[in-house]
């Protein structure tokens, strides 16, 4: 079984927070190697991006999101 990751994210504009848990195969075909993680808030549509260290410290803790060899 796959390991899942939990990505928290807060929209900067009306403060609603996002959460979902992927696994590393969902996080790389949805956000790539990227350092930062790109949302449109579901509420006020804004779209904003957080350092992939607030969203989910786990997956950067284990260097996940590094390009592979």
């Amino acid at each position: 079984m796959a390991r899942k990751y939990t990505m928290k994210m807060t929209c900067p504009q009306c403060g609603c927070t996002d959460l979902t848990v992927l696994t590393e195969e969902e996080i790389r075909a949805k956000y790539g190697d990227d350092p930062k993680f790109r949302m449109s808030c579901g509420e006020c549509m804004v779209q904003y991006e957080s350092p992939r260290a607030d969203v989910c410290p786990d997956w950067d803790k284990e260097c996940k999101l590094k390009p592979q060899p």
